[in-house]
């Protein structure tokens, strides 16, 4: 048997002594969290990528990213993902100014906050800051102290006729 040339006979059965099991090649699958999201790390490959930042890690500086996000460690400085989406983990602690598509705050966040489309602001979760976006979800048990600026995205088509304000029109003659 050679090291370069590897025959049937060397099929790898498990984890050698002293060494690290084998990962697997193929990704079992989404795993859902009790929130109803999908781990970045178990997703599939068909859905859009996304980088963590873990527990332990510390970060200071300006993160500029094309891709989601999720961040369950210590940030601190400016974060921009343009058009992409970030999740601030439960234990995620942020202290930076934010610009994303969405932001989903579970942990902590002390900051102004702007997103193309809406913010979140879980149970357990802290904001403060001033919040800039099209919608906004502050769930029952959150903490958000700041100013909220709803901007209009497209103009949306209504099903009925328009709305007449009868308070400026006089009214017709008898």
């Amino acid at each position: 048997m050679s090291i370069w040339n590897k025959d049937s006979s060397d099929q790898d059965l498990g984890p050698r002594s002293g060494g690290t099991p084998p990962r697997p090649a193929v990704s079992p699958g989404p795993l859902q969290t009790p929130g109803g999201q999908v781990s970045p790390r178990l997703a599939p490959e068909s859905t859009r990528s996304a980088s963590s930042i873990g527990r332990t890690v510390v970060v200071k500086g300006e993160i500029r990213a094309t891709e989601d996000l999720y961040v369950d460690g210590q940030l601190e400085g400016r974060l921009d993902l343009g058009e992409h989406r970030l999740t601030i983990g439960p234990n995620g602690q942020v202290r930076a100014s934010i610009r994303a598509r969405e932001v989903d705050v579970q942990g902590s966040v002390n900051g102004n906050v702007e997103a193309a489309d809406r913010i979140i602001i879980r149970k357990d979760a802290k904001l403060v800051g001033d919040l800039k976006m099209s919608g906004v979800v502050i769930e029952d048990g959150a903490y958000f102290k700041g100013s909220i600026d709803i901007s209009q995205g497209a103009p949306q088509k209504t099903a009925g006729p328009p709305i007449v304000d009868k308070s400026a029109a006089p009214p017709p003659p008898a």
